[in-house]
């Protein structure tokens, strides 16, 4: 980490000892002593940093800032989507989806038809963000069918790994690509021809075998047991539909906007850029979809009814929040614990010497970057940092189009792979699934794991046929 050093020098072997303990210390404290996992975060966390050679001066520093960037990051991403979410589900508009899907797909195909969704929603928006907004379709319709939650949820959680891991225009892929050197059109052809039949088998098919260990798993009741509405109360298809594709549109406004400024094609100062880059950010774009279903799900239906919204509304927005909160700090204690492992320089400690060994380039690439995953956490950082360690390497080689795309999808593949404790995706999606640590450790890392592996082996395979 920038501006800190370690007081004591350590080996790396001894570094990764290190890392290890604080790993099972947090199982011990977590599983077995039942400490709220707020708490074991924060406790293992400086413990780590002050055995990791940290000087005492900076040990609070490291913890704060790894805190303190985690939770601004992912904090209006949550909140704004649990409050779109429970828009959708409060209004009968999760109700109305649901219908339409099991009457389209038919119940056995329910799993199927939500993975699916969530892949086309995840396209263009964060993770954290977009699944929260599919959470109250897929509690509805676990509702309705009943079973267990796992048969619904782990389907579409390999949906959304699989196109946050390897596809442009999602942060990960998209720097490794630039700072590589790769065409980012080509490296999202190839992501989709290794990704599609990874989702399809490590997400898709591996979700349903995991969830038969799980059989009756109840579906969460994170923001309450919802109310079934009446069918005239009930919100147009069409308009919840567009509530839920807004944030897609504005997000890829900004993408589109951003790809044809970087070309030269829009200039700068262009007023169609200036607004691209107001309201497509993420964050901003949930904001926006958030206030439109307000009126469109809640303030315009009541007051056709005659109804008066007074506090109603704020209530409601107040009955998504509160939840979250307790998601947001367990979120940011693990993007805590990240940053310390981050200042220890194991990761970067051992992805030099994977660098230096002579390895395959393909295969160096994909283990440096599951290197990084596992020592701090976050797969954005780990597909950036390895494809600027490996560039200089793949340079050498001189690879360009179809073979350098495979690299890169290589590269990113790892960066999903072995989630744990210091991974904010880890404590988001295990807390809002109702998952407890171990079962998030058998579900979330075991699909994260699975795809990023197979998605390297196939990325392997297609650069072996082109070089």
């Amino acid at each position: 980490m920038d501006g800190i050093t370690l007081a004591v020098e350590h080996p790396t072997w001894a570094l990764m000892l290190i890392a290890v303990a604080a790993i099972a210390a947090l199982l011990v404290l977590i599983v077995k002593v039942k400490l709220h996992a707020f708490f074991a975060l924060i406790i293992v966390s400086l413990l780590t940093a002050l055995v990791a050679g940290i000087g005492i001066g900076d040990v609070l520093d490291v913890v704060v800032s790894g805190f303190s960037t985690t939770v601004g990051n992912v904090a209006l991403l949550i909140g704004f989507g649990a409050v779109l979410g429970r828009l959708v589900e409060a209004s009968g508009g999760a109700q109305v989806l649901a219908d339409r899907m099991l009457r389209t797909f038919g119940e056995r195909k329910a799993p199927l038809a939500l993975a699916v969704a969530s892949l086309f929603y995840a396209f263009p928006i964060f993770l954290d963000a977009g699944f929260i907004v599919m959470l109250p379709i897929i509690y509805t319709v676990a509702r309705r069918l009943g079973g267990s939650f796992m048969l619904y949820v782990l389907p579409s959680i390999g949906a959304f790994l699989m196109m946050h891991a390897l596809t442009p225009p999602h942060p990960g892929p998209t720097a490794a690509a630039t700072v590589m050197g790769a065409d980012v059109g080509t490296v999202l052809l190839v992501a989709l021809l290794v990704g599609l039949p990874t989702w399809y088998l490590a997400g898709y098919r591996l979700g349903l075998v995991l969830a038969r260990r799980y059989p009756g798993y109840p579906v969460p009741t994170l923001f309450g047991e919802p109310e079934v509405k009446e069918e005239d109360e009930l919100p147009a298809f069409g308009t919840v539909i567009g509530c839920l594709v807004l944030p897609l549109v504005l997000i890829f406004f900004n993408t589109l906007s951003s790809t044809l400024e970087a070309d030269g094609t829009l200039p700068t100062e262009s007023p169609v850029y200036a607004l691209s880059q107001l309201i497509g950010p993420t964050p901003v774009a949930l904001l926006i979809s958030s206030l439109v279903a307000m009126y469109l799900l809640y303030i315009r239906p009541r007051r056709a009814r005659g109804a008066t919204v007074g506090s109603a509304l704020s209530d409601l927005t107040d009955n998504a929040l509160a939840p979250v909160c307790s998601i947001i700090l367990i979120t940011g204690a693990g993007g805590a614990f990240g940053a310390v492992l981050t200042a220890t320089g194991i990761g970067e400690s051992i992805a030099d010497g994977l660098d230096a060994m002579g390895l395959p380039v393909i295969l160096a690439g994909f283990l440096v970057a599951v290197v990084i995953r596992v020592a701090q956490g976050s797969a954005t950082v780990a597909a950036t940092t390895a494809g600027s360690i490996m560039a200089p390497a793949v340079a050498g080689l001189g690879l360009d189009g179809f073979a350098l795309a495979t690299v890169v999808v290589a590269i990113v593949a790892g960066s999903i792979t072995c989630s744990h404790f210091n991974d904010s995706g880890f404590w988001l999606v295990g807390r809002f699934c109702g998952f407890d640590t171990m079962t998030t450790l058998k579900t979330w890392s075991v699909i994260g794991t699975a795809i990023g592996v197979m998605a390297f082996l196939l990325s392997w395979a297609a650069y072996a046929l082109v070089v």
